[in-house]
């Protein structure tokens, strides 16, 4: 099954390369939605994908990766459908559009989650899997750091009337959009994008697996068998746990980005450019990431990841003027080198049979790892705010120096949890 591969990388990249990311709050408020109802929009999205995450990796299982793809190829055209062809100007009609789209992308991502992976690593030969997989999980990234930018900057960059007007111009165009037109132009494209992933999709093979799935009597039987199998393997409970930790408390750091630059003192004008500089960190890491699964241990590699983390996290606490903004290389950098541990060690411990089921467990523990420390963190803030009657810029500088204290907490209760859990095995094996 080698097509596979490639058509993998390709269906990662339409996938998740989106045109309207660097203006998704934006788009919101410019079709007619309200501050509130993009806070309840966001909720439903969260929502969705949590329900769906472990049944859809359990169903891919029973049914097959493919048709899971595929499905979520066409779940992607569905939602950039509702949105480039509803009609603007009735707030209700746009809201409901908004949530059913925000379902069919939870619903959507559920789906891809898992099963894509799943198909790709089962579609390399056994005795190749240990060369191949890096490989491919470098290219993967290389090639999603450039889809990325590009993204980025022509999202942004179709968004811009004016922009798009002296384009028009220069090409010797009398033609003149107005803001309603190009409010939609990122939707479009990325419609595009969607329509591409269907035809890589459908162009897939079923690799075949090593052992029979679905022996279960039911999904919901083998949700409970594979999640029984997690908790029962310390080394796979463990891994699962460690990109909870390291990811949690570097994501919600990476969503509040912006605020970050705006307390050092960057120019709004340039986080767009930190943005791409940011994902071309992708470019670069792959090998690093390879080395270390060549040449050290999987201890001694996620040790690389925790001090990276945690020299990142003391770093932007600091809150240095201007040059703290280098301090985010180390967030691209344990991004990347825990993506890549991740996927690797845990795809050469999981059986063929129950691949996107165990992969649908991780990506449902880093939902609800970053949901609650999203819950914690807010509640900091808040509490920072009311207690010493501080601004929000104030009340976010001194927040910041909780989330190292946050990620020290977190790691030392995963390693003794992994020190008991190892120790305890080895008791019953003696």
């Amino acid at each position: 099954m080698p097509r596979n591969l490639p058509l993998f990388i390709a269906f990662r990249l339409l996938f998740n390369a989106r045109f309207y990311y660097p203006v998704f709050a934006v788009i919101q408020l410019d079709y007619g939605l309200t501050l509130p109802q993009f806070a309840i929009l966001n909720a439903v999205w969260a929502v969705s994908i949590v329900l769906l995450e472990v049944p859809s990796g359990a169903l891919a299982d029973r049914i097959g990766r493919k048709r899971m793809v595929v499905v979520a190829a066409i779940l992607m055209v569905l939602e950039m459908g509702v949105l480039a062809f509803v009609p603007l100007g009735n707030n209700t009609i746009l809201f409901w559009a908004w949530v059913v789209n925000r379902i069919l992308s939870g619903a959507a991502e559920a789906a891809a989650s898992g099963a894509d992976e799943a198909l790709a690593y089962d579609s390399i030969p056994k005795e190749e899997r240990e060369t191949v997989w890096p490989r491919v999980l470098a290219r993967l990234m290389r090639l999603s750091s450039l889809a990325f930018i590009t993204a980025m900057l022509v999202g942004s960059a179709v968004y811009d009337p004016d922009l798009v007007n002296r384009a028009l111009a220069w090409l010797g165009s009398d033609l003149v959009v107005e803001k309603e037109t190009v409010l939609r132009f990122p939707i479009y494209l990325t419609l595009v994008n969607a329509c591409l992933a269907v035809v890589v999709t459908l162009a897939m093979k079923e690799a075949p697996l090593e052992t029979e799935c679905g022996g279960e009597s039911s999904l919901w039987s083998g949700i409970l068998a594979a999640g029984r199998w997690i908790v029962q393997t310390p080394v796979v409970c463990g891994l699962i746990l460690a990109a909870l930790v390291h990811d949690s408390v570097l994501r919600m750091f990476t969503v509040t980005g912006s605020e970050y630059y705006r307390l050092i003192g960057i120019p709004v004008a340039w986080f767009g450019v930190i943005g791409a500089a940011f994902s071309a960190l992708g470019l670069f890491t792959p090998k690093l990431a390879a080395w270390l699964v060549k040449h050290g241990t999987m201890r001694s590699n996620y040790r690389v990841v925790s001090l990276v983390a945690l020299c990142g996290l003391v770093g932007v606490a600091l809150a240095i003027p201007k040059w703290g903004v280098v301090l985010v290389v180390f967030f691209g950098l344990g991004f990347g080198l825990l993506n890549f541990f991740s996927s690797h060690y845990l795809n050469a411990l999981v059986d063929s049979r129950h691949r996107a089921t165990v992969l649908s467990f991780r990506g449902l523990a880093l939902n609800l790892g970053f949901g609650g420390i999203s819950l914690l963190y807010g509640a900091i803030l808040r509490g920072l705010k009311e207690g010493d009657q501080a601004t929000g810029s104030v009340a976010y500088r001194e927040s910041l120096w909780w989330l190292p204290l946050i990620f020290a907490v977190l790691w030392m209760t995963w390693w003794l949890h992994q020190r008991l859990r190892v120790h305890g095995t080895e008791e019953k094996t003696d």
